[in-house]
């Protein structure tokens, strides 16, 4: 007997159109000669190919903040991104399969991708975690997806630029560097019984949460390769950002790379510090805005910055953070960059105003480059 399968229903136009990029291997974002049209930010300036070159560096939501903000105004953006998590998908991942761990690079892509149907619907893909009573539970498919191309492709920097374009990201990801790290944190207190004595706590996942006060931070090799692109693409900026996020677990570590510190101290690119809405419970509990800037000096104390932009209702002692910027010879920007809701969180418009004008106000005047 003849199988009478009914015919599909025909496709709208548009998703015959985009079905038959997918069949001819063309993905979203990119043209039929396989080069990649970058749609510029909405607050984008300026002809085509004046917008700036911004690299931000960071790892989490913090991180995720700044892309989600800063892909609104270039499209020139590259995302530098820690690889220390030992918790969760990742850490199960890294633990099993040696590999890079994979969450906060997924959750930079997820940051990147667009706000039109396509993008939307891949960024909550990517971010979906399974939920089961066996060993899929808790694993996100970005993850899987991510850490599935490094081993076809043996290549971190091929597989990570392939998921971008599958999700038409709106920028970059890189890892800061190519082998997993270990983070440890020399903790004043960390035994209540004993509120003098220093311990060495390990793994970024307790160190974020570690009681006690965290004096320093230390990665494991001690001297990590950087990724090559990731050092190219600092030198070669117009604008790095350093921050927000979780203070010693995922801004800090990028300092600890010998030779992403160096050509962050060398590079040409003005430098811009984004500070935390509120310290965050565990590693930077009580801490005030400048405080932050001072543990950032002693483990970095060559680094030069251009400007620290914090939100005002988060600084107290606004002449105090002054003094502290002063010292690493930045100017402090004071904006809303909080989400109106009270919580402690960036909103993205807010967040890309400030940064546009801290480009305008602080960076070359005209077109770019």
């Amino acid at each position: 007997m003849t199988d009478r399968t009914p015919s599909p229903s025909p496709l709208p136009s548009g998703q015959r159109g985009r079905l038959a990029r997918l069949r001819r291997g063309v993905l979203p974002g990119q043209s039929e000669t396989g080069r990649m049209s970058v749609r510029p930010g909405r607050m984008a300036r300026g002809r085509r190919g004046t917008q700036p070159k911004v690299v931000a560096l960071g790892g989490g939501m913090g991180l995720s903040a700044s892309l989600a903000a800063l892909r609104r105004i270039t499209g020139d953006l590259t995302a530098v991104v820690t690889v220390a998590d030992d918790g969760g998908s990742s850490g199960r991942l890294r633990a099993e399969l040696g590999v890079l761990p994979p969450g906060d690079l997924r959750k930079a892509l997820a940051a990147l991708c667009g706000d039109d149907d396509w993008g939307q619907t891949w960024a909550r893909v990517i971010q979906h975690r399974f939920q089961s009573q066996g060993e899929m539970h808790g694993h996100a498919v970005g993850n899987l997806l991510i850490v599935a191309l490094w081993e076809q492709l043996g290549d971190h920097v091929q597989a990570l630029d392939l998921v971008g374009k599958l999700l038409g990201a709106q920028g970059r990801v890189l890892p800061m560097s190519a082998v997993p790290l270990e983070l440890t944190a020399q903790v004043r207190g960390h035994d209540p019984a004993l509120p003098d004595a220093v311990a060495t706590v390990h793994g970024q996942a307790t160190v974020a949460l570690t009681p006690g006060e965290v004096q320093s931070v230390h990665l494991v090799p001690h001297d990590p390769p950087a990724v090559p692109e990731a050092v190219e693409a600092v030198l070669d900026a117009d604008w790095v950002v350093l921050g927000p996020g979780s203070w010693f677990s995922s801004v800090i570590p990028h300092l600890l790379v010998p030779d992403l510190l160096k050509a962050l101290e060398e590079t040409k690119a003005r430098r811009v510090l984004s500070l935390n809405l509120a310290p965050q419970p565990g590693e930077t509990e009580g801490f005030s805005p400048q405080r932050h800037l001072e543990v950032l000096g002693r483990h970095a104390p060559k680094l030069a910055l251009d400007v620290v932009l914090a939100d005002k209702a988060a600084v107290p002692d606004s002449d105090s953070l002054t003094e502290a910027a002063r010292g690493f010879g930045a100017a402090v920007e004071l904006a809303p960059v909080a989400r109106p809701d009270g919580s402690p969180r960036h909103d993205p418009e807010l967040l890309a105003a400030a940064y546009d004008r801290i480009f305008r106000m602080h960076g070359r005047i005209g077109p770019w480059r």
